[in-house]
This record gives structure tokens, sequence and C-alpha cells, in this order.
């Protein structure tokens, strides 16, 4: 089977050469130092802005070489980052060792470089110097999060009510799926801003949640996350709104809504 490194390796050898090729790095897991045997490859190719088409035939070329290509999926464009997305998945390497690569022009100021919010990356090499990380900017993550708070303290309440209707008629499908949307991800939200000690990542909801939130609040939340009927919905409900209330009036006494 193949390995990460022997993936990592062969695209090395075949990128780095190439002028018009500036940047590779890895992403995701190994930016926060997790890897394990079940991280995918989250990969970053920064080229020439007019090279992208020829950078993916490199990769494609590369990885046939190391392995058939078992599936691909290419992200419809444009895609939601601006970038050029593909992911792949190697007929001799394990599934979870998926590659989920970007190429990126040059010229785009958005790399996914911020460490606060992306980790540290892994530089596999960098010829223009692409991978520094741009300036924290506290006060504008500040001025981020009284803005979300305040819009978060009208539509939490407003939109209680979507998942209590669907309650009433006895629509548990539709009762859940707003429930997650309109109580527990803003609870996520929320528990983020309260006890994130720099809160770039609020938006992330439960993507790296056992890290980034202390163990005890991961515990107190984890039981709403999984709901038995209607009757324990109705219940958990009311938790997760209390809990919010509770964690929005905290924040309300810091001074951090205005």
């Amino acid at each position: 089977m193949l390995t990460r490194e022997d993936i990592l390796s062969a695209l090395e050898r075949s990128l780095k050469p190439i002028d018009q090729v500036f940047a590779l790095w890895e992403a995701g897991a190994a930016a926060f130092d997790r890897i394990d045997q079940w991280s995918d490859i989250d990969l970053m190719v920064v080229v020439q802005d007019d090279f992208v088409a020829q950078t993916w035939e490199l990769i494609e070329s590369t990885l046939k070489d190391c392995s058939p290509i078992d599936l691909k999926y290419e992200l419809p464009q444009p895609t939601w980052h601006g970038h050029s997305q593909v992911f792949y998945r190697l007929k001799d390497a394990s599934p979870f060792l998926f590659i989920d690569a970007l190429v990126m022009q040059h010229g785009n100021p958005n790399k996914f470089l911020e460490v606060e919010q992306h980790g540290q990356a892994r530089v596999i090499f960098d010829k223009l110097e692409v991978t520094q990380p741009p300036p924290f900017d506290p006060r504008a993550l500040q001025d981020q999060l009284v803005s979300q708070l305040q819009q978060m303290n009208v539509t939490f309440n407003l939109f209680q009510v979507e998942t209590l209707k669907e309650i009433n008629r006895g629509n548990d499908i539709e009762a859940i799926s707003f429930y997650y949307s309109t109580s527990i991800r803003p609870l996520v939200e929320l528990l983020r801003i309260r006890y994130m000690d720099v809160p770039a990542r609020y938006k992330f909801y439960t993507r790296y949640i056992q890290y980034d939130l202390p163990k005890e609040v991961v515990d107190e939340l984890r039981p709403l996350f999984f709901v038995h009927d209607l009757a324990d919905l109705a219940i958990k409900h009311r938790l997760a709104g209390e809990w919010f209330h509770r964690v929005m009036q905290e924040l309300e006494q810091q001074g951090k809504i205005k």
C-alpha cells in the first residue's frame, strides 16, 4: 500500500523543478501536527496564474504513476473559495488517504494561511515565500465577533419556533433538522466565541471542536447531538436554548455585545 510519504515525495519530485510552480504545502491535520492513520492529504499548490491547467496535468500524471486513480471529483467552477479543487482516491492507497488538492493562482490573496484559523502550514517547498502567514488583526476579529453576536442575539430567538412548530405537528424529521440548524449550530458558534482564546474558527461548527473547546464543554454538548424521539428532542431543544441564553448573558456582562 502507498504511504503518505510515497505520495508527497512523488509530487514534490514532479512539481518542484517546474518554474511556474511556486509552492507546495500540507494543510489540515498536518498543519496542527495531528496526522494519524485516518488522515487524508490536504494539498496546497501555488502556481503562476496561467499555469493551473498544466499543473493539474502534472499532478494527475504523477498520481497515475503511483497508482491507478480509483475515484476523482472536481469541484464545479466557480468554487466558493476561488481556487481549483480536485479530490483523488488511489486504488493502491488506503481510502482514508485520499488527496484533497487545491491549485491556487499566485495572484489570489486568499491562500488559507491564517495560522489562527488553519494552523501552521507544513511546507514541502516554497520558492517565493508565499507561505508566510498574513498578519493577525485582533481588532478586525473583535469587530466581526461583535457584529456576529448582535446578529445571533436576534436570530436565535426568532427561529426557535421553527423547531417547536414541527414538534407540535409531529414532524420529527423536520423538527430535528431545524433543531440542528437553528439551535445547535448557533450554540456551538457561541461556545467557540466564549471559550476559545482566539476564536478565529468561530464559524467552523463541529470541525476541530474536541480540540478547540474545553473537555467539560464538549462533554456537556455531546448529549445534545443525540436525540431519541420527539419527547427527547423537546427536552434537548429547551436545554440548548437555556445554555445559549446563559452564555450570551455572560458575554453581555463582559461587554462583548454592544
